[in-house]
């Protein structure tokens, strides 16, 4: 498959949660495996020769149809259960055309010109992008002008979250476990920002 690679990260990363949008992916399998990469993992694959290397133009690097089905061939490999490992002994020089069969890309994801809008069915929501709803009153036992007791969970990188103190009182550990779980793309985010600094552990 000759191309010539004209994605930038970012449109990559776009490209690859459009194609995991198709059918016949599960998503994550469990906590521990992120169900759409973003820009980090994606030079987390590279450096592990998971993926190619990119081309370089100036200081941009550059990306083609070859990463956007490696990538989605490791995710859904991941969704089966297969470890990174496997996944690596599996695909390692594996040709476009068994990429292609693994990764089950659907070709108007990758004939998307690269400022098209990519088709409907195979975007996901990005819940932190979307505008918050106007707030609900907080009853607390008192009248309209009750401060809100609240609690706060700490996050990676140094984040707080504060969350109101109910009935049930403070999160336990299964609730904050689930609540660091699920904030992993916002801070992540952040994290690509500049705004927060995260640890170097091995994404997945």
């Amino acid at each position: 498959m000759a191309e010539q690679a004209s994605w930038t990260l970012d449109e990559l990363v776009r490209r690859v949660a459009a194609g995991l949008a198709a059918p016949g992916y599960p998503g994550a399998p469990n906590g521990r495996v992120r169900e759409l990469p973003d820009r980090r993992v994606v030079r987390w694959y590279t450096t592990t020769g998971l993926v190619d290397r990119p081309a370089l133009r100036g200081r941009t690097a550059l990306y083609g149809t070859r990463h956007l089905l490696q990538i989605v061939a490791v995710k859904r490999r991941q969704a089966e259960g297969r470890s990174l490992a496997e996944i690596q002994a599996e695909l390692a020089g594996a040709t476009d055309k068994t990429l292609r069969r693994v990764a089950a890309v659907p070709d108007e994801v990758i004939a998307a010109e690269p400022a098209q809008e990519l088709p409907a069915a195979a975007r996901r929501s990005r819940f932190w992008a979307d505008p918050p709803g106007a707030a609900e009153p907080v009853a607390n036992g008192g009248g309209a002008d009750t401060v809100t007791k609240l609690t706060a969970v700490s996050l990676p990188g140094g984040a707080l979250l504060m969350l109101p103190v109910d009935h049930r009182g403070r999160p336990d550990e299964g609730d904050i476990h689930a609540i660091r779980t699920a904030a992993r793309p916002l801070l992540d985010l952040l994290a690509d920002r500049g705004l927060l600094s995260l640890d170097e552990r091995s994404p997945s």
